[in-house]
């Protein structure tokens, strides 16, 4: 995809005046007054609108022209038209880049909640091009920023109750809020990334020092008196009178050690990074406001009046509105929250504990205490096991790799430091230190596996390779990162998630390839039985990921392996379709993987390795010969594996988009895949630098269209929009020539057909080629064997395997109404009872929501369709009968849709792995 700057909000082009009003335009002196006389013949009310906002004659003019494409192109309105006139103003400004009005202020003026905002402009991307890329940029950042938001402030308010003792006059209630305000304050100062809900949850609670610290005692809860009375005896008095003294710093310490202590264990958090983030980002925000000499409360007025000037500066979200209640930054009423995770017993005649709520915040302390604890003691050295292992090598591999460990520990912790914000720097390189720590240990736990499968102990080759370290670093580092939520997926991951620390930056920070990377990942997660769920959901992510895209990047050695594959005279498929239905079972291990047998010359080690002598043992000259007695090398163990999980996941794919579109044509589905999967053997090049679902649509538009089925590109991306992990990038910005992108329908039109006409034309011939076979779908191998599995034909029904006594059911189960645990004291026998109304329930209300539902809307319009023409080879529609029989034929296939989203957890996946 084409190159896209970093997207950090709207611009502005002079630094705004403070001001008290929050509803003031942030840019009024910018923007010239809006001329009403140019705008007669727009609605009174949407003039009047514009003007409130503040936004120029351009503006007004681009909004209502979007406006009226809206109105065309929508049969209801979802919405009052003064909601949708500020969605629209929002698309317009967002694209422009022009600075007339906050998020905040748009939301007052229409009376919309954030929530609710966000979903109704992603509402008006019925045709194609009403929202670009930036726009959906801007979306993503914003909703990340309000969950993160969110969060901190229910924390926030949790926390004071258990620091502040209430009073009649609510005076705690101005020292919360000046608390809360300059929180907001030293974020947006500190963070880049303001996303970052660990960082800025530590920042939270170096504020909270703060401002305990200068209570009196008589403020505070027993708890927090007991923290600071053995500090500071009086609280105040002895910074006072050593502050007379014009010292550099007043006598009070820059940290009250015991006071944050207590505070983070009051809140589950890390000591030590909360006091690096204290002695770094926070001390830095405290000297550029003048208060790190001072002992007394910060000015209310000036912390209020320098968060105002961050906020129309940012044209963001107004944060202090969390503490107000205010009802734009409230969730919607009738939204289920998204912080019970975990279920709860709430029935009054239930025994045992209360699980408390997972809230966000809860879950990241928890995932990063997990990801501690199970870390080595050792610190940043190999254990004694792992030092043997190095020792035992032909090449001792030691020093390599402590060098390498040091260059690109400065490398990380640089870039980390230049995406999230000045002073953070040393966060990264804790996140290095943490990851260089799982490294060794998933290395130990990896060697171990090796010997006792190969009965060998001198890995040499595997060690020297330089390739496989940094892979395995990669790894641990992205495990780390996301756990630390600083790395995590959304909208279908593309490279603009509101984050620039997603997957892959990992990969350009340690200029690693993803088609090296993706080899350890198996090997990986089998090594390291303690990865939570999420994170080996996570790492199975950006397997996907990379089979998808980023491994079909020009420069990738993928096509160097497959070009000397192809190139062999005797020449086979990378992956026989003989062994599609064959379950996915392979011996290949990381090492198989990394030292995979390549042709003569197509591999050297990197110059900071050392060659390795001929007849040492390495793992993975178990089973293969010697060049000179072979006619041919063995094929790439690492591109046979490739391409079998490539084909299941392409065809894993196709077959969720058929079953949305072609439920109706079952026949067509085996010669879809037969087309798509011959391109991915055969015209592998036409992924260079594109999507494999782009070949996917191409394949069915393009078998629809020989076999006479009425199926327009417009229905195909309208039902992709519906599957997981995708984006609008995919069919608008698709790769035509060398630097010149264009829609889909543009690819197929003058790329696809053109490569591959003989071929789709030959399944229209009588005697079409042989049906490729269809690939075995099993299990994934990253699913763990003790996972609740959903009961079929319900929602809130789950059942777990019985584990170690001492566990809750609670935790063993996803959310649901009642937990059961077989095999256990049941307790009431009405329980029984309870159980067969919420099944019989959730049947019936899964039946009526399939009766109900309506059919798939393909998209009115498309803006890339040339003169209107909505097929791809710019034929005319076949009038509304043609329109009419497919919507009834969309809306047939809703229920099979529906069925098979239903089903594709435990009864799509039962082959054995």
């Amino acid at each position: 995809m084409p190159p896209k700057k970093r997207h950090s909000g709207m611009t502005q082009n002079k630094e705004p005046k403070p001001s008290a009003d929050s509803a003031s335009s942030p840019d009024k002196q910018d923007s010239p007054e809006l001329s009403e006389k140019k705008h007669r013949e727009k609605h009174a009310e949407f003039v009047s609108l514009c003007k409130s906002l503040h936004v120029s004659d351009l503006v007004c003019d681009r909004a209502w022209t979007l406006w009226e494409s809206v109105r065309e192109s929508m049969d209801k309105v979802p919405g009052s038209q003064q909601r949708l006139w500020g969605a629209c103003l929002f698309v317009i400004v967002t694209d422009m880049d022009v600075g007339s009005f906050t998020v905040t202020q748009v939301l007052k003026a229409i009376s919309l909640n954030l929530k609710q905002f966000l979903a109704l402009v992603r509402q008006l991307d019925v045709n194609l091009d009403t929202i670009s890329m930036k726009v959906n940029s801007a979306l993503t950042r914003l909703e990340k920023k309000y969950d993160v938001m969110l969060a901190l402030y229910q924390r926030f308010e949790k926390t004071c109750k258990n620091i502040f003792v209430l009073t009649s006059d609510g005076k705690e209630r101005e020292t919360m809020r000046t608390c809360w305000t300059m929180f907001l304050l030293a974020k947006g100062r500190a963070l880049q990334m303001e996303d970052d809900l660990v960082i800025s949850f530590q920042l939270l609670l170096c504020t909270l020092e703060l401002f305990i610290k200068r209570c009196s005692s008589d403020q505070l809860q027993p708890l927090y008196q007991s923290a600071i009375s053995k500090v500071l005896s009086p609280p105040t008095r002895t910074s006072r009178r050593s502050q007379s003294k014009a010292k550099s710093r007043p006598s009070e310490p820059e940290v009250d050690v015991q006071l944050l202590e207590t505070l983070c264990k009051d809140n589950e958090c890390n000591f030590e990074e909360v006091k690096n983030v204290y002695q770094t980002s926070f001390l830095a925000f405290l000297d550029s406001m003048d208060l790190s000499r001072s002992t007394d409360f910060p000015q209310v007025n000036d912390v209020n009046q320098q968060y105002e000037e961050h906020y129309l500066k940012s044209r963001d979200i107004d944060g202090r509105l969390f503490f107000d209640g205010d009802e734009s930054v409230l969730p919607p009423k009738i939204e289920i929250s998204q912080v019970e995770r975990t279920p709860k017993k709430n029935q009054p005649e239930e025994d045992g504990p209360t699980i408390p709520p997972q809230t966000p915040i809860r879950a990241a302390m928890t995932s990063i205490r997990m990801l501690r604890g199970d870390l080595p003691s050792n610190g940043d050295q190999p254990s004694t096991t792992l030092a043997t292992y190095f020792k035992n090598c032909t090449v001792d591999p030691t020093q390599d790799v402590q060098k390498r460990l040091e260059t690109l520990g400065q490398a990380f912790s640089q870039k980390f430091g230049e995406a999230v914000g000045p002073h953070c720097v040393v966060y990264g390189r804790q996140r290095f230190a943490l990851g260089v720590r799982l490294y060794y240990k998933v290395m130990e736990a990896m060697l171990k596996s090796e010997e006792k499968r190969l009965s060998v102990q001198n890995f040499s080759k595997l060690l020297n390779d330089s390739t496989f370290h940094t892979s395995l670093l990669a790894c641990s580092l992205e495990v780390v990162m996301a756990t630390y939520e600083e790395s995590s997926f959304k909208n279908g991951g593309s490279d603009q998630t509101g984050t620039n620390l997603c997957f892959p930056w990992i990969l350009n920070v340690l200029n690693l390839s993803a088609f090296d990377f993706y080899k350890v990942i198996e090997s990986f997660i089998k090594a390291e039985p303690t990865l939570s769920k999420d994170i080996i959901k996570h790492l199975e992510t950006c397997e996907n990921l990379i089979m998808e895209r980023i491994a079909w990047r020009t420069g990738s050695p993928l096509f160097e392996l497959l070009n000397q594959e192809h190139a062999s005279a005797a020449a086979e498929p990378v992956e026989s379709p003989a062994s599609f239905s064959q379950p996915l079972q392979h011996s290949h291990t990381a090492a198989d993987l990394y030292l995979t047998p390549t042709r003569p010359g197509s591999r050297v080690l990197p110059p900071d390795s050392p060659a390795t002598p001929p007849r040492q043992p390495a793992a993975s000259q178990s089973t293969s010969q010697a060049p000179c007695q072979a006619p041919r090398q063995p094929k790439s163990n690492s591109l046979s594996l490739f391409y079998k999980k490539l084909y299941r996941l392409a065809y894993t794919r196709l077959k969720t988009l058929c079953s949305y579109l072609l439920s109706s044509h079952p026949e067509l589905e085996p010669i879809i895949w037969t087309l798509f999967q011959y391109t991915l053997q055969h015209e592998y090049e036409l992924m260079r630098d594109r999507h494999l679902d782009q070949l996917m649509m191409s394949a069915m538009y393009a078998i629809c269209k020989v076999k006479s089925v009425d199926l327009r590109f417009k229905s195909i991306v309208s039902a992709y929009k519906n599957m997981t992990n995708t984006n609008q990038e995919t069919f608008k910005n698709v790769l035509i020539a060398e630097g010149h992108y264009d829609s889909i329908i543009v690819f197929y039109n003058q790329v696809f057909m053109q490569k591959l006409k003989t071929n789709i034309l030959q399944h229209a011939s009588i005697r079409p080629p042989p049906l490729s076979p269809i690939p075995q779908i099993p299990r994934s191998p990253y699913k763990l064997p003790n996972s609740p599995l959903r009961v079929p034909g319900s929602n809130n029904v789950y059942i777990s395997p019985l584990r170690n006594s001492r566990m809750s059911p609670g935790i063993m189960t996803p959310r649901s109404r009642m937990l059961v645990s077989i095999g256990e004291s049941f307790g009431l026998g009405n329980r029984f009872q309870k159980i067969n109304q919420m099944v019989n329930s959730s049947e019936r209300s899964h039946k009526r929501a399939m009766d109900q539902s309506a059919a798939i809307k393909p998209l009115k319009k498309l803006r890339f369709d040339v003169d209107g023409q909505d097929e791809a080879d710019g034929s005319k529609p076949g009038g509304d009968s043609t329109l009419i029989q497919k919507l009834t034929e969309m809306s047939s296939t809703w229920s099979r849709m529906h069925e098979q989203k239903m089903k594709e957890e435990p009864e799509t996946r039962d082959e054995p792995q």
